[in-house]
């Protein structure tokens, strides 16, 4: 393996999704004018019935009007349109030529030739959906139908007015299947799409339950709608929208409720629990701008934060009224506030907050942090004991009361003799991973002595003030790292946009030499920045820099596409250095016995990001994968943080699994490491759990739940080491790659070594340019 450090990455940027696994969902319709109001209705059903599913839906078309187009994306906030190409069934053999609704019967068709989604769900225009369909949105494999109601035979036919097709089936080899049958006339001519979709699959597809496609011809003799159906298809030449039919009024009147102007829309979908934040964001925000309702600006907001806009959460705020005595609307807009770095406006609202006995807690915790990162500890403190005392048992509130107890001042060395540290510096029962960086990085920088004699300690969470920019300027050079900084929502800010508050002017100003050392870009599938502020710093950052070593080539793309080419060689590759632990650590023994262990870890922050619906299927999976590896050694749950051991309890809880729990968020360093260095495997979600461990010598198995997984393995050019925590086969293949592991244990430790010498060079030739960097 040869890895370089400054050369141009020559392999393109991989799709996020394409290498954590994660199952991509869409739903599909085709729409022209004449079916247009039943589609608006399908999709204000859709989010009425199943507020909390918001997933792209592509919309088939051979062509609409701009006002058309318009009222579809009002309705729904991530429509994705793709036209047809008609003229390719017009050599299928059809019952009526001359009919233009038989003609575009097939052009639902086109949904097979999509290539970029794993599953997709086909839903006819008169359809309303009265349930909740979230089973839909589970199913992982095969051809999902419900069988048509006439004619049957024996259920081997089925009403094509639902589909849930996988990826199998979305090929070229099934449209030229498709081709075949539908050129050759040989099926149904009368059932169009449906008749050739059955002759081709002849029974062979996944039977779903009637309620997810319940035909009106059931309910012949206006009976009413059964209270379990899910989906309502009003299959015959009378459609709703025209008047209905006579015999199925309580169905037309089902169909009805749907019937909804926008702000409608919009007041019963916000009065709904459970929301999903793409649809409150989209439905919401023309609510408040409507009716500045500061409840709805509230929700918004949150949503907002979530996804890390902080400045769209505080420009929908702006947009309420918010009385006085509405806490939590206040305590969000402050947390706004602070996010985009406008403290003393967030301190006022925060205060505001504070009156409220249910809201105080949190509002002092977030004042606690406004007044810690300007600088101002007794303030904090204050605040901290303000929010324990409301409720002593408000963890927001313990963490900046330690944080800001008994915090002994730096020891100082000679200010010329050290450098200047900007780092994630994590707390007590915080991320055990966190914990150990900056260690690492200041072995790998400078040697054998971490101390604060030689080493100027910089938060990079505090605001980078005038007396910071004294402090650093009066050390011999600033090292920034490591850890995956480049992230929008851990600690956010609005003069950076990623880890470290630093105002541009400030960092310009900075006279020493300055190293980004090991930094990874840490967006999750589906996470954004805000990018304008994200990309004038980092370039500014590059630009300043001496030295910009990034953890992993995929770091390395994401950063060079937002930098102009002439500064793209100036970014470089420089591994973790949790990756060589081995290499730096002096006196470094490898055990001479191994436990008979393998640790299991799981991540559970931003859940929604890394499971999407398959965290019910990963559970299972991963309960199957643990009776099996107990085969092999006693497993054990590892918990980086608090939150990790959430993995322990729902295996115990939902499939009667007990594992023991080990809390290393109460570790120091060394208990750490030793607890690494003496297993025998690590399966790990963390990025760190997998990093750590390796530069231990111990062999691992990524659990993939996000890029950065990916990235290193492909570094170190063991792909097979890592497996999607949404693969089809996960149990499979987590324990095919821990047998291979385990299997010649020796070997694999062996290779461990050989992977991590390579990233040893690298590391140790980054180190020597930066002493020379540096002057020592």
């Amino acid at each position: 393996m040869t890895i370089t450090t400054s050369a141009p990455v020559s392999a393109p940027t991989a799709d996020a999704s394409a290498l954590t696994g994660k199952r991509r969902i869409a739903f599909a319709s085709f729409v022209d004018e004449n079916y247009l109001p039943g589609f608006l209705t399908l999709l204000r059903s859709l989010a009425l019935s199943n507020p909390d599913i918001c997933e792209d839906f592509l919309v088939l078309h051979d062509g609409l009007r701009p006002d058309s187009v318009a009222r579809i994306r009002a309705l729904h906030p991530r429509v994705v349109f793709r036209r047809v190409n008609a003229g390719h069934y017009d050599a299928y053999e059809k019952g009526d030529q001359d009919n233009y609704l038989v003609r575009k019967a097939y052009f639902i068709l086109d949904v097979f030739r999509i290539r970029d989604y794993d599953t997709v769900i086909t839903l006819d225009t008169d359809m309303v959906v009265l349930g909740p369909i979230a089973e839909l949105l589970t199913l992982r494999q095969g051809f999902g139908a419900v069988p048509q109601f006439f004619f049957n035979d024996m259920n081997r036919k089925f009403n094509s007015g639902l589909l849930v097709i996988q990826k199998e089936f979305l090929t070229d080899e099934f449209c030229a299947r498709i081709d075949e049958v539908g050129r050759s006339g040989a099926y149904e001519l009368d059932k169009h799409d449906q008749g050739i979709l059955n002759a081709i699959l002849d029974g062979d597809y996944l039977k779903l339950d009637p309620r997810y496609n319940f035909v009106k011809r059931r309910l012949s003799g206006d009976r009413p709608v059964p209270e379990d159906t899910s989906i309502l298809h009003f299959t015959g030449r009378h459609k709703p929208w025209q008047g209905g039919e006579s015999g199925y009024g309580q169905a037309q009147e089902r169909w009805a409720e749907y019937e909804l102007t926008d702000a409608e829309l919009h007041a019963a979908f916000l009065a709904k629990s459970g929301l999903h934040r793409d649809l409150l964001i989209h439905y919401g925000t023309p609510h408040v701008h409507r009716t500045r309702d500061a409840t709805t600006a509230r929700k918004v907001a949150l949503a907002r934060i979530g996804l890390g806009d902080f400045q769209a959460a505080v420009d929908v705020l702006e947009q309420a009224d918010l009385p006085v005595d509405d806490a939590w609307a206040h305590e969000v807009y402050g947390h706004a506030l602070m996010s985009v770095s406008r403290y003393d406006e967030a301190r006022a609202q925060l205060l505001l907050a504070t009156a409220a006995p249910n809201r105080a807690a949190t509002a002092f915790s977030r004042l606690a942090q406004t007044a810690w990162v300007q600088g101002d500890d007794a303030a904090a403190r204050a605040y901290a004991l303000e929010g324990l005392t409301v409720d002593p048992t408000h963890r927001a509130s313990r963490l900046w009361h330690q944080r800001t107890t008994g915090v002994p001042e730096q020891q100082s060395g000679s200010a010329g003799d050290q450098l200047a540290h900007v780092a994630f510096y994590m707390d007590r029962q915080g991320n055990a991973g966190d914990k150990l960086l900056p260690e690492s990085v200041r072995l790998a920088v400078g040697g054998e002595d971490t101390s604060a004699r030689r080493w100027h300690s910089v938060h990079a969470h505090r605001l980078f003030d005038e007396a910071a920019l004294r402090r650093v300027n009066a050390r011999r050079g600033l090292v920034i790292g490591g850890g995956g900084l480049f992230i929008p929502d851990t600690m956010p800010n609005g003069n950076s946009a990623w880890q470290w508050n630093v105002p541009d002017e400030l960092l310009e100003r900075i006279d020493v030499p300055v190293a980004v050392f090991a930094v990874g870009f840490n967006a999750f599938d589906g996470q954004s920045y805000r990018a304008e502020r994200f990309r004038s710093s980092l370039r500014l950052l590059v630009e300043k820099s001496s030295f910009f070593g990034l953890r992993n080539h995929g770091s390395i793309e994401k950063v060079r596409a937002m930098l102009p080419a002439h500064l793209h060689d100036k970014v470089r590759f420089q591994p973790c250095p949790t990756t060589v632990t081995r290499q730096m650590v002096s006196g470094w023994q490898d055990p001479a016995v191994r436990e008979d262990t393998i640790l299991v870890n799981a991540a559970y922050d931003r859940a929604g990001l890394r499971f999407g619906h398959d965290y019910g299927y990963f559970l299972g999976q991963m309960a199957a994968a643990v009776r099996e590896l107990g085969k092999l050694a006693e497993v054990k749950c590892v918990a980086h943080s608090l939150d990790d051991e959430k993995l322990a309890f729902d295996l115990r809880r939902e499939h009667g699994i007990s594992l023991p729990v080990i809390g290393m968020y109460d570790f120091d360093n060394p208990q750490i490491l030793d607890l690494y260095a003496r297993t025998k495997l690590v399966i790990g979600m963390r990025g760190h759990a997998g990093m750590i461990p390796f530069g231990c010598g111990t062999p691992i198995v990524s659990l993939i739940s996000h890029p950065k997984m990916a990235y290193f393995l492909r570094d170190i050019e063991r792909p097979q080491w890592g497996v999607s925590v949404h693969d089809r086969d996960l149990a499979a293949r987590l324990l095919e790659a821990a047998g291979a592991l385990l299997g010649d244990h020796a070997a694999s430790v062996a290779d461990v070594h050989g992977r991590q010498q390579e990233l040893w060079k690298v590391t140790e030739a980054n180190a020597a340019e930066l002493r020379t960097v540096f002057g020592g």
